[in-house]
């Protein structure tokens, strides 16, 4: 029986990600980027349905990178990558439907010390640490609170797509809005 071991690749991926972290160069963020860039430009591709559209969001998660990759633990830098490219699209749809007016008062509501007059960056740092809460929920709230928010679902589409009850979505919902307050009042910790 031959034991598992991490592939080349994963291999190759966790080398560059930690050069990047000590050394903090982009040319070396940019050979580990390079290598998943056509799966990041696919997954914009599904969500965007445009070309263009897609190869802009790819240079725009690549930016993300920059900031994101310090605050988080990776264990497998491809997958992360798709959770990210995901996470990123549903965020430019959610912002496109608000006519780019960004609502994260929708899932949580926070305390005073954010403004409106928040700079892009300010709005940007928030709804990635959004997107690691939202990541942490419990798997039935998760999926409740993607549904109902991200995707606009009412309560019983939210039902029906999940098989949970009515009263359960409600809850899962409910508790959801709530640990993400929570979450994200303690800076995602």
């Amino acid at each position: 029986m031959k034991l598992s071991t991490p592939s080349k690749t994963n291999q190759e991926d966790n080398i560059l990600l930690t050069n990047f972290r000590s050394t903090g160069d982009l040319e070396v963020l940019g050979k580990l980027f390079a290598k998943h860039s056509e799966m990041v430009y696919y997954v914009c591709l599904r969500y965007f349905k445009e070309q263009e559209k897609s190869k802009d969001a790819v240079m725009h998660i690549f930016e993300e990178l920059v900031y994101k990759i310090n605050k988080q633990d990776i264990l497998d830098f491809p997958k992360w990558l798709y959770v990210v490219s995901k996470n990123h699209c549903l965020m430019a749809l959610r912002r496109e439907k608000s006519n780019n007016i960004i609502i994260v008062d929708d899932f949580v509501e926070f305390s005073s010390n954010l403004h409106q007059d928040d700079t892009y960056q300010e709005k940007e740092e928030r709804l990635s640490l959004l997107e690691r809460c939202i990541e942490k929920l419990p798997e039935k709230q998760k999926r409740s609170v993607n549904l109902f928010f991200i995707n606009e679902k009412c309560y019983k589409e939210v039902s029906e797509i999940t098989g949970y009850s009515l009263n359960e979505v409600k809850s899962y919902i409910q508790n959801g809005k709530r640990n993400l307050k929570h979450c994200m009042d303690k800076n995602g910790n």
